[in-house]
C-alpha cells in the first residue's frame, strides 16, 4: 500500500479513498458503541443521535463509490492498485451495512427505553466492544496490508458467536419464566443477532484483506492458522 506514484493527482485520489474508508470506519465504530450504550442506559436521545449519524456513513459510501469508479474509468489501475480499488468498493458496502445494523439497535433502544427494563445486558456490551475492534482492525489491516492482523480479526468472530449464544439462552430462560417479558426479550435477542451479523461483516472485511495480501480466497473455508 506504500507505492508512490509520479502522477500527484492519481496519488491524491488513492489517498482520498484511504481517508474516506478510515473516516467511514470511525463513524461506524462510534455508532456501534453509542447504539449499545443507548440501549443499556435507556438513553433515547443518544439512540436518535446515532440514527442520524447513519446519514454521514451513507454519504461516505456514495462519495467513495464515485471516486473509486472515477479511478477505474480514468486511470485503468493495474496490479496492487486495482486490487485496492476493487476491494475498497466491497468494503464500503460492508461498512454501510454495519451502520444500518447499528441503526436497528438504536431503534430498539428507543422502544425499550419506554417499557419496564429486562436485564440480560452483561454480554451485549462485550459483543459491541469486540465488534467495534474488529471493524477498526480490519480497516487498519487493509490500509497497511497486514494479513496477520486480518486473520486475528477473523478469529475474534468465534468469541462474538459464543456471547450471542449466551444471550440467546439467557433471554429464552427469562421469557420461559415470565410471559410478560416475551416481547422485550425478542427485541433483545434481535440486538444480539444484529451484533453477531456485524461481526460477520467485519470478518468479510478481514477475509478480503487476506485475499489482497496473500492471493488466497478464504471465504466459506473456515478459519486458517494465523501464520498461513
Amino acid at each position: 500500500m506504500g507505492k508512490i506514484h509520479t502522477d500527484r493527482e492519481y496519488e491524491a485520489q488513492l489517498e482520498q479513498v484511504r481517508v474516506n474508508l478510515l473516516e467511514m470506519a470511525n463513524l461506524v465504530e462510534r455508532m456501534i458503541a453509542d447504539s449499545v450504550r443507548a440501549l443499556v442506559n435507556r438513553d433515547s436521545v443518544l439512540a436518535k443521535t446515532t440514527i442520524q449519524t447513519d446519514h454521514e456513513v451513507n454519504r461516505h459510501e456514495v462519495e467513495t463509490d464515485e471516486l473509486c469508479l472515477q479511478i477505474l474509468a480514468r486511470r485503468q489501475p493495474m496490479a496492487s492498485d486495482l486490487r485496492f480499488i476493487t476491494l475498497a468498493l466491497k468494503m464500503v458496502t460492508d461498512l454501510e451495512r454495519i451502520g444500518d445494523l447499528a441503526v436497528n439497535i438504536s431503534e430498539r433502544a428507543v422502544e425499550l427505553s419506554q417499557v419496564p427494563e429486562l436485564d440480560p445486558w452483561d454480554q451485549i456490551p462485550g459483543m459491541a466492544a469486540i465488534v467495534g475492534a474488529m471493524v477498526r482492525d480490519a480497516i487498519d489491516a487493509f490500509l497497511t496490508g497486514d494479513a496477520v492482523k486480518a486473520q486475528q480479526v477473523i478469529e475474534w468472530d468465534d468469541e462474538v458467536d459464543k456471547l450471542y449464544r449466551e444471550v440467546f439462552i439467557e433471554v429464552v430462560n427469562i421469557m420461559a419464566q415470565d410471559a410478560s417479558s416475551v416481547q422485550n426479550g425478542v427485541m433483545i435477542q434481535s440486538v444480539a443477532k444484529w451484533l453477531e451479523r456485524m461481526a460477520d461483516h467485519a470478518t468479510n472485511l478481514a477475509e478480503q484483506v487476506v485475499f489482497m495480501v496473500r492471493g488466497k480466497d478464504i471465504r466459506h473455508m473456515g478459519k486458517l492458522p494465523v501464520g498461513m
